[in-house]
């Protein structure tokens, strides 16, 4: 049964002009072992991988029904790869299934996530 789903919609030039401002944007979105995989991507790449960090987390706390904040961090949510390449959702706080897909254009990045049951 559904639990909920969620969606979310970035810009890449915003992630670009808030990192440019804020150099420590990644630290405050990425988990450690996100930050792992952003350090392993060409330059080129990087704001692509940051925005659908973002918009992943975003989707997935809409799909809680909380929004990040007082119940969920961005800290708390884990996006990681399987080793054919789909990202899953690591919620240190609570394990239940969860479906995500994370998609990129030049301009944007969009996730959707949809939680079980």
């Amino acid at each position: 049964m559904i639990k909920g789903i969620g969606i979310d919609i970035i810009e890449l030039d915003r992630i670009k002009a808030v990192q440019k401002r804020q150099p420590r944007l990644s630290e405050r979105i990425l988990t450690q072992a996100e930050r792992l995989q952003l350090a392993e991507l060409a330059p080129a790449r990087q704001i692509e991988f940051i925005a659908g960090r973002f918009a992943a987390k975003e989707a997935y706390a809409k799909a809680k029904g909380t929004g990040i904040g007082a119940y969920l961090s961005f800290q708390d949510i884990e996006i990681m790869r399987a080793d054919n390449g789909k990202p899953y959702i690591v919620n240190k706080q609570h394990q239940e299934r969860s479906h995500l897909s994370i998609t990129h254009s030049k301009q944007y990045a969009v996730a959707q996530v949809v939680i079980e049951e």
